[in-house]
């Protein structure tokens, strides 16, 4: 009896080596920066050190001039670190890869060619339908660095603005005390038989954190208020010092409320932060008192702030000085760019190493969590809520 044929050849059923992949194809990348025109925006996201290591690695990098000229780096510094400088707008957003720090207008989107790769700041809150309709329209992969997380799991960028914004509300506080016209006059400053300023920190988080070193290195006596008890046992281990640290508690607080000099709000909400401090708690307040509410962009946390600029940026109500501008990092724009930049080279090296965006949100969840729109589809369950919109788990379109 003859034997069944196989559908094999002989060669075919020997034991095969398992290929494994031991090398991704490194990509060139092709950067635009172009200048920032939004309102009072002075930040860059590259330094021109960070184009120099970027175009190092063999990547090319251009910029709009004058882009860096607000964060004092000259165009001279950009050219001489390796990148290309171009005065065509439109030639800057045609680059396969943008990079911003506000997110582009419906203008400028108009540039962008499709299928682009585009890295800015989302900022939900002030986006409209429109805005993801047009990304969806030229299938743009876009990247929310504000969304991006740390093997930490924390939020590279929005912790290290928040750095910024709260070591920056203190050094603004003790301006406004001098030079604001209804300002008590008072000093921060520990000087021999004087009382120290009183500060009140409204919120424990990053914010507050930086904002309480800063006023305990200029000697004032501060006081922390904030509803988590593990948030505040964390700042007083952080800061390596006892602290008057208390619950949000309305008596406890009015009580501080009435005796401080600085009041600095740093609390957030997930739409909008809580009001908690009423008007009629910033009525027992002193006079020349100052209120910084760092968290007037989600709608502020004392219910007598109204937004600012940096051109104007205090109210007077109730003999109280408030300070409302929601951008205090902008105001440091060289400062608040090396920060930025700090965070995004790596980023674009380890892009670059992987051979794309794409390889690289395969194998890092943390730039994965900053993405929401994948090649014209939207992948982001926040946004989709927000503007009821369809979205597609990025996972199942990915393999």
């Amino acid at each position: 009896m003859s034997k069944p044929s196989s559908p094999f050849t002989k060669e075919q059923l020997l034991p095969q080596e398992e290929k494994l992949e031991i090398a991704r194809q490194k990509g060139e990348l092709y950067i635009g920066i172009p200048k920032e025109i939004y309102f009072q925006e002075k930040r860059i996201c590259l330094t021109p050190d960070a184009v120099g290591a970027i175009v190092a690695n063999g990547h090319r990098v251009l910029i709009e001039c004058g882009a860096g000229e607000e964060a004092g780096f000259l165009d001279r510094d950009f050219s001489e670190a390796g990148a290309q400088l171009t005065k065509d707008t439109k030639k800057v957003f045609g680059c396969p890869m943008v990079l911003k720090v506000e997110p582009p207008t419906l203008e400028e989107l108009e540039y962008i060619n499709p299928k682009t790769v585009l890295i800015s700041a989302l900022q939900l809150k002030t986006r409209q339908k429109k805005y993801f309709q047009a990304l969806a329209k030229k299938k743009i992969t876009a990247v929310a660095f504000e969304f991006i997380k740390d093997e930490d799991n924390t939020y590279p960028a929005v912790k290290a603005l928040s750095e910024i914004a709260g070591t920056a509300s203190v050094l603004i506080a003790s301006e406004l005390m001098v030079n604001a016209k209804k300002g008590n006059g008072l000093l921060f400053g520990n000087i021999s038989g004087v009382p120290p300023v009183e500060v009140v920190v409204i919120g424990a988080g990053t914010v507050g954190q930086f904002a309480v070193r800063s006023a305990i290195g200029l000697g004032a006596n501060v006081k922390v208020f904030d509803s988590s008890i593990t948030k505040l046992r964390r700042l007083q281990s952080d800061v390596g010092q006892t602290l008057y640290t208390s619950t949000i508690q309305p008596k406890n607080l009015t009580k501080a409320l009435r005796r401080c000099d600085v009041a600095i709000g740093a609390i957030r909400g997930n739409d909008r932060s809580p009001i908690v401090v009423t008007e009629d708690m910033v009525e027992k307040m002193k006079k020349g008192a100052v209120i910084i509410d760092v968290s007037v962009d989600m709608g502020g946390c004392f219910e007598t702030t109204e937004m600012t600029t940096h051109d104007s940026p205090i109210q007077i109500k109730h003999d109280v000085i408030h300070y409302g501008v929601p951008n205090i990092p902008a105001r440091y724009p060289k400062t608040a760019s090396i920060s930025i930049s700090n965070i995004f080279t790596p980023y674009l090296l380890q892009i670059a190493e992987s051979g794309g965006l794409e390889q690289a949100i395969r194998f890092d969840n943390g730039l994965k969590n900053g993405l929401y729109f994948y090649r014209g589809i939207l992948t982001n369950k926040s946004i989709s809520d927000w503007f009821d919109m369809s979205y597609s788990d990025i996972n199942l379109l990915i393999f």
